[in-house]
């Protein structure tokens, strides 16, 4: 906490105010940084399904299995039900 005594140049309330909105920015940035990385995950993760079902023949019990797992190694992320995936 600043003491009293400490007087704070005229400038302050602009850097203040320019950091406040370095700090936003970035956070966007991020979000949107992993959103794209999510999405082409989850298209990844599609067309790898998808092509191994074509190639092996099997399809439904593979899916329901790949949810259980998927769900028991990453029990943090929600999503990973049969249906979704």
């Amino acid at each position: 906490m600043p003491r009293t005594a400490d007087k704070l140049p005229e400038s302050y309330p602009v850097l203040l105010e320019d950091i406040k909105s370095r700090i936003h920015s970035a956070r966007i940035k991020a979000a949107l940084a992993i959103n794209r990385e999510l999405i082409e995950l989850y298209w990844e993760v599609g067309k790898c399904i998808t092509s191994r079902q074509k190639k092996e023949g099997r399809g439904k019990s593979v899916v329901e299995r790949l949810a259980i797992d998927l769900r028991n190694e990453f029990p943090e992320i929600s999503g990973f039900s049969s249906r979704n995936i």
